[in-house]
């Protein structure tokens, strides 16, 4: 049963991403940064705990381990889960299955930036796949429409969901990284706290405090749920499990986000992807999972 352990975290850290993409979108009035900024602070409140028990470990870190902190928590704490939320406040014009297929091309955008940042040389494997993955994304979000068809808020909807796979795709590759020289619980604490912390800056220094106290009663509890469930603790539960997977598998047991996310908008919303769809959904996942077994 330990043995499984990882892998059972990281499809339970899924299936609860798919869960705050159905909560994320019942506020779709509030304004994402809000709830970046509120969900943070919770969470970051909850770790402290972990933060002053390893506060040894944190003043050994190295400065390539602080980038990769920081990295994680600017660009995957705040800008990738801006723009998943942004995605998500277009629900009358884009299905969550959509947006959360998109995010597979996390590991199309992390071998992508390693090319550039690190001249790896790319193969011509990964270019096939990649052409196969883009069509796979383009038929998932469009289907067979002619362009004449296409919804402009669906058009920004998907491109903020790329983006938000951009972020994340990013900060997977350098989350690994940190966890070879830090602890999980010390990494999700870091990221929390530090994420919390420029979102308050930003708050006041743009003088929108007033904001939370226009919160109603109900956006509060789904805010608190968020933090206590899909948002801090699902973080915590995902790098238990990448801490002692090889990033190939993890990618691979990831796939229960998108599967559960489909099974949930059909459930609850009564949406379907169109044939269209879930072909370009087989293409896209397909050539996701034989990139991420390539060294």
């Amino acid at each position: 049963m330990k043995r499984a352990l990882p892998q059972l975290a990281v499809i339970s850290a899924a299936i609860l991403w798919s869960l705050d993409g159905l909560l994320r979108q019942t506020l779709y009035n509030v304004p994402a940064f809000l709830i970046i900024s509120i969900e943070h602070i919770i969470g970051a409140v909850i770790f402290i705990p972990f933060l002053i028990k390893g506060w040894q470990e944190i003043l050994k870190l190295g400065q390539r381990t602080w980038i990769s902190v920081l990295w994680i928590s600017i660009c995957g704490g705040i800008l990738g889960t801006f723009f998943y939320t942004s995605a998500l406040s277009y629900v009358n014009y884009i299905d969550l299955s959509v947006v959360i297929l998109l995010q597979k091309l996390q590991p199309l955008f992390a071998i992508t930036l390693a090319a550039v940042i690190l001249k790896e040389p790319l193969s011509k494997k990964f270019l096939v796949l990649a052409v196969t993955a883009i069509l796979g994304s383009f038929l998932v979000t469009f289907g067979l429409q002619p362009i004449a068809d296409w919804n402009d808020k669906m058009i920004i909807a998907a491109l903020l969901a790329l983006l938000a796979a951009f972020s994340w795709g990013s900060s997977t590759v350098l989350g690994k990284h940190a966890l070879k020289h830090i602890s999980f619980q010390i990494i999700t604490s870091l990221r929390l706290i530090i994420t919390a912390l420029v979102c308050m800056a930003v708050i006041v220094a743009s003088n929108n405090i007033a904001m939370i106290t226009e919160l109603t009663t109900m956006q509060w509890k789904i805010l608190l749920v968020i933090a206590c469930s899909t948002g801090a603790v699902a973080l915590f539960i995902y790098y238990y499990g990448l801490d002692r997977l090889p990033a190939s598998h993890a990618t691979l047991y990831e796939l229960f986000w998108p599967f559960s996310a489909m099974c949930i908008d059909w459930f609850y919303r009564g949406r379907s992807l169109e044939p269209a769809q879930l072909f370009g959904a087989v293409l896209l996942l397909s050539s996701m999972i034989y990139l991420s077994k390539d060294n």
